[in-house]
């Protein structure tokens, strides 16, 4: 089974909450375990000038799922639970209910109208670089390498890990 890795976020709606619920639907997901699930952040949102206005911050977690899924069927799966918490797509980097990323699916590299793995800006991030090296500190991106090589490009995103 490939080990995929989830990244969860959301800002609006008792996120900490919503993440937690979120937690224990993906664990529940057919053909799948959950493997590992980081702690709790605290991070900054990712704003343009189409955004208009402040937004709170957001609450990320990075979840490990071994599962016989495709990453096509567990795209599927994660759209569903975005929009049963009410995920709307209004503008990119849009306050949410909920975000789920595929981040990576074994060592797969997957470019499709529907699905880019690993995620493109995962590398970019350090509200994802944190909670993934949290639970799989040798974790390796398809292309870049180590995920853990990235956090230092990273260091001045403002990121809180929650008790």
């Amino acid at each position: 089974m490939p080990a995929a890795y989830i990244a969860l976020g959301a800002n609006l709606d008792q996120p900490e909450q919503t993440l937690r619920t979120v937690m224990g639907t993906l664990a529940a997901l057919p053909r799948s375990n959950l493997t590992a699930r980081s702690s709790l952040y605290r991070t900054a949102p990712i704003t343009g000038p189409e955004a208009g206005t402040a937004q709170p911050d957001y609450i990320n977690a990075v979840v490990g799922l071994d599962t016989e899924l495709t990453a096509a069927e567990l795209l599927d799966q994660l759209l569903h639970i975005e929009q049963s918490h009410g995920r709307e797509r209004s503008f990119k980097n849009a306050p949410r209910t909920l975000d789920l990323d595929l981040l990576l699916y074994g060592k797969e590299v997957i470019r499709s109208e529907r699905l880019t793995v690993p995620h493109p800006r995962m590398h970019l991030r350090r509200f994802v670089l944190d909670p993934l090296t949290e639970i799989s500190p040798d974790s390796v991106i398809p292309g870049l390498g180590f995920a853990r090589d990235w956090l230092s490009k990273v260091q001045d995103q403002r990121v809180e890990k929650l008790a």
